[in-house]
């Protein structure tokens, strides 16, 4: 998946779907996480092609739905523990896994730095977004210039929450309710995208594209492409990523 949006010359970003790999099932067939289960040799395969495919490098983090961020250069290993993240450097692909979370890339207007997030409603609530913004504002120039692009992620009619969930939510932001609509006793259908644009305005970063809340953007809903942890309970990795070309 190609992103549709007006991205500065010289910004390249992809999101990986799940086919085009060497995983067995139930990690058919490109799983680029190395922490789910799947055959070591196979992942590295699929992130060896996945590197091929963007004609640069990709930055595995550990994600621990937290609000770390870390600026990626040439020499940043895999494994680095961290929820975002953002460069300045040519050809280093700032890359978020998810399966049901959502990724969030941002493109300075300038075209000078690119960032990523990794946003589960504990990474949103958080603050991941601010932390990262908090890093790259220098390099990545004014917020109403700054473009952002919401990859793949669970939709809003299978995003089951409970109260706490809200709560967490609605303690910072009261118009939040929004997002949330009851579904059964004590719990809620959570519109993840929206969550998300709500803390990119705040921010001031308004030029928004890609997912919408409709179903073809819902990992759950379309199993041939996205994997989906809450789905498959087993599952692979699909990724997100943005570089300096």
């Amino acid at each position: 998946m190609t992103p549709q949006w007006p991205a500065p010359a010289g910004v390249r970003a992809v999101c990986s779907e799940r086919a085009g790999g060497v995983s067995a099932p139930p990690y058919d067939t490109l799983n680029l996480g190395d922490h789910v289960g799947d055959d070591p040799a196979a992942v590295a395969e699929n992130r060896r092609r996945l590197a091929a495919q963007w004609q640069a490098r990709p930055v595995f983090l550990r994600q621990v739905h937290g609000r770390g961020v870390v600026r990626l250069g040439g020499d940043t290993p895999d494994g680095t523990e961290a929820d975002a993240c953002w460069t300045t450097e040519r050809g280093v692909a700032v890359t978020m896994m998810v399966a049901d979370c959502l990724p969030v890339l941002l493109a300075g207007g300038a075209g000078k730095a690119v960032g990523a997030a990794h946003c589960g409603w504990r990474g949103l609530a958080g603050g991941v977004l601010e932390a990262l913004w908090a890093q790259m504002e220098r390099d990545a120039g004014p917020a109403g210039e700054v473009l952002a692009w919401l990859g793949p992620c669970i939709g809003p009619e299978d995003f089951e929450v409970g109260p706490e969930v809200r709560a967490a939510f609605l303690e910072q932001d009261a118009a939040a309710a929004a997002a949330f609509r009851p579904h059964g006793e004590g719990k809620f259908l959570a519109d993840l995208q929206s969550l998300a644009r709500r803390r990119l305005a705040a921010l001031g970063i308004t030029a928004i594209h890609g997912n919408d809340g409709s179903r073809e953007w819902c990992t759950v809903a379309n199993p041939s492409r996205f994997f989906s942890h809450r789905r498959d309970r087993v599952s692979g990795r699909f990724a997100a990523g943005i570089w300096l070309a």
